[in-house]
């Protein structure tokens, strides 16, 4: 009986799975927890708002609400952003927070198990990218740098 339940608990193991939305990122792709994710919009003007962090590129509306939009790239330390045709803006909620992130293209769904999923060490990383990021997904011979959209946010939202 004991090898029976054993089994079970090992099979409960490996079916767990969460599912990312797939960005790209200047040439990097990035995955992003989907229960994080309220709406995908494609780019909105914005209204700057003075004397905010460089990452912050402004403030939309979007349904009659105001939300302020962030730029991952100069977050993770890249190049301003390009708006393009393919240019979105997703908009998360964390925390009660929410808040617009500008991806240069919006991929797919994927869905990864514990199997596919290698935690990242972010001990005394000077890279500002790698401190976002919490883990590394594999899907179809593809690495996916998965982040961690509520540090990105939770930390960005308290400057």
């Amino acid at each position: 009986m004991d090898n029976v339940n054993a089994i079970e608990d090992k099979s409960m193991e490996s079916t767990t799975s969460v599912q990312y939305i797939v960005v790209k990122i200047g040439s990097e792709q990035y995955g992003i927890n989907i229960n994080y994710i309220d709406n995908i919009v494609r780019s909105e003007p914005i209204t700057r708002v003075p004397k905010t962090q460089t990452y912050y590129k402004g403030v939309i509306n979007l349904r009659g609400e105001i939300i302020p939009v962030m730029s991952v790239r100069i977050k993770l330390g890249l190049e301003p952003d390009e708006f393009t045709d393919k240019t979105r803006f997703i908009i998360v909620k964390v925390d009660g927070a929410t808040i617009g992130v500008i991806v240069d293209q919006v991929k797919e769904v994927v869905t990864l198990d514990n199997d596919s999923i290698e935690k990242v060490n972010k001990a005394n990383n000077s890279d500002a990218a790698a401190n976002y990021i919490e883990s590394i997904g594999k899907s179809n011979g593809e690495l996916i740098s998965l982040l961690d959209i509520v540090g990105l946010i939770v930390e960005a939202s308290e400057k």
